[in-house]
């Protein structure tokens, strides 16, 4: 990779800047969304174990790599998810002693709740937008996305689409 010419460091440094406060914005609009149901609340923790299995067969030592977390935690996350319902553990079929990950239909039906007010929410905001500034920050969103998914080594499909040019 190449390094940027000199003198755009500023604007790097700027677009982290808002991209910080975006995401300490979305962090209030998140929260603000799992408290308006009425089923028991997951933590902003579960909430990533829940998003990172869904659509995907993962074993807890995946699972801990993803959230860079040690097993006896990801293992509580995973008996308090599946406490409430959400979460199933079933044996490898090639080695009993790995466990893999699937969601409930309670946990995919709490998630597609979620994420329905969390679009909810970020369609209301993005109404006030002009559709060129619309359009500028999907394109930018979705660069943004990839770049930070590559390195998690997702599996493919939960690796955002490639944008069109």
């Amino acid at each position: 990779m190449s390094q940027p010419p000199s003198g755009s460091h500023r604007p790097v440094m700027s677009a982290v800047a808002e991209m910080s406060e975006l995401i300490e914005l979305l962090e209030v609009v998140w929260e603000r969304g799992r408290d308006t149901v009425s089923e028991p609340p997951v933590s902003s923790a579960q909430a990533r174990v829940l998003f990172l299995v869904d659509g995907n067969e993962m074993n807890l030592r995946e699972l801990g790599r993803l959230l860079e977390a040690a097993p006896p935690s990801v293992t509580r996350l995973c008996d308090r998810l599946q406490a409430v319902g959400f979460l199933e553990r079933h044996p490898g079929p090639d080695d009993r002693r790995e466990v893999l990950l699937h969601l409930t239909p309670a946990g995919r039906a709490y998630l597609d709740g979620l994420r329905a007010r969390r679009q909810e929410a970020l369609a209301k905001a993005m109404a006030e937008m002009s559709p060129a500034a619309r359009e500028a920050l999907a394109t930018g969103l979705a660069d943004f996305c990839a770049a930070v998914a590559t390195p998690l080594r997702l599996p493919p499909q939960r690796m955002p689409a490639p944008r069109t040019a």
